[in-house]
């Protein structure tokens, strides 16, 4: 009851907004289509409601729909949880084990992550998803799995009606000659004909929303699946790849140690109950979190830092040659540059000639990294490089950059041989 409460109450009518943007409006048009549709096919040609099998037929098909957006709306409205504004541990000790967010004026918390869409840091962040337009995280990572098991269990119901439905009403109108397939629209399948008859309108729709119901059962399964996956061992998705760059780091400064991910419990169970919980609410309270035997209660954390300064002194350096505005899709720069442009909502930075950007990682036309704001942090960075031992934190250098994912094409830049 409580959180059909927090749905309709809204303690923000911001929150309302979120449904106008692409992601939610192609969501909730794929259910609406794949429902409506799938309740106009069966009561019309395929399992008409004055039989028992159709009257239930009807209910699971509502009681599908009902489900799905109940936990597509607890997933968007509900949210993730945020970091508290200006959030420090309460051991002031603790903090140099943490970042800090200029954004929040606020440390990062364990297991939380700055979204720049939802421009707040985010408790256990797995992923900013475009289909809620909404970030899923701490609060509401069981709805929204939820969500990603129900849409294809409901799909599933309403591909089986849609082919049902197209063979029960075209097995008659079907003749079949030398290397031809002809269908006949004007005969009639069902007797008594049906009220309204399965001409070739209701055909293309039906066969428009089966496209869509399979392609959402394969998308969306697939995407539970690999929830799933991380759910049982306790991780995010953010956490999975911060575990893989840690044994990238570790491998390639051949180091005598070891990351243990401190938050897997042991039992797939165990880490299942931390996300799903009968209540509905998960447990904790998303800013400190029960660790396994041996791990300190930073541990990832202090490898976030190892990373950071790991990243800082293997950057590349880039001088900018010619202006860029920031566009998502530069026209101007050729048709290679703009078909390979990176699928992400994230900002491109703004450059101007003789700008420096250090770069962290690259595609074959465009770049990842960081504007440096303060000149002399590339020397003081490029004095250091190999001097620093990757378990040491270059936080003091990096406070004076601002931090942007996206740089440019390489084409627009050349790259300063140190």
């Amino acid at each position: 009851m409580g959180t059909f409460c927090s749905i309709i109450k809204f303690e923000n009518l911001q929150e309302l907004k979120r449904l106008c943007h692409w992601g939610p409006i192609i969501a909730l048009g794929v259910i609406a289509i794949c429902s409506t549709m799938a309740m106009i096919d069966s009561v019309l040609w395929y399992w008409p409601l004055h039989t028992t099998g159709g009257s239930v037929n009807f209910i699971m098909l509502i009681n599908w729909t009902v489900m799905i957006l109940y936990n597509y709306f607890n997933a968007m409205f509900i949210g993730p949880g945020f970091v508290p504004l200006g959030w420090k541990p309460e051991n002031t000790q603790d903090s140099m084990y943490l970042q800090y967010c200029k954004v929040c004026q606020a440390y990062k918390a364990p297991r939380s992550h700055h979204c720049r869409k939802c421009n707040r840091c985010v408790m256990k962040m797995d992923h900013h998803c475009p289909w809620i337009n909404n970030c899923c995280g701490y609060q509401n990572h069981a709805s929204f799995t939820l969500f990603l098991l129900l849409a294809p269990l409901g799909c599933i119901h309403a591909a089986f009606i849609f082919v049902m439905t197209m063979y029960t009403q075209l097995y008659n109108r079907l003749s079949f000659g030398w290397n031809t397939v002809k269908i006949d629209m004007s005969a009639a399948r069902r007797d008594p004909a049906p009220i309204v008859p399965f001409g070739l309108a209701a055909f293309a729709a039906t066969l428009f929303a089966l496209g869509l119901a399979l392609g959402t059962t394969i998308a969306v399964g697939m995407l539970f699946f690999i929830q799933m996956k991380i759910i049982l061992r306790n991780k995010t998705s953010i956490e999975s790849w911060i575990e893989e760059k840690a044994k990238d780091r570790i491998q390639y400064y051949q180091l005598d140690e070891i990351f243990v991910f401190p938050y897997d419990m042991g039992s797939r169970w165990k880490n299942f109950k931390q996300v799903f919980t009968w209540s509905g609410v998960p447990e904790g309270d998303g800013l400190e979190w029960p660790i396994r035997e041996g791990c300190h209660q930073y541990s990832l954390t202090i490898e976030q830092l190892k990373q950071k300064a790991d990243k800082r002194v293997r950057s590349v350096r880039y001088k900018v040659i010619e202006d860029y505005s920031g566009a998502f899709c530069p026209l101007n720069r050729g048709i290679k540059t703009f078909f390979t442009s990176p699928c992400t909502e994230e900002p491109r930075i703004q450059l101007q000639i003789g700008e420096i950007i250090l770069a962290t990682r690259g595609l074959r036309y465009w770049l990842y990294g960081d504007k440096v704001l303060d000149d002399s942090f590339v020397e003081e960075l490029f004095l250091f490089k190999g001097k620093i031992s990757p378990g040491y934190s270059l936080e003091t250098l990096g406070a004076r950059l601002m931090p942007v994912i996206l740089a440019t094409w390489k084409a627009d830049i050349w790259r300063i041989t140190v």
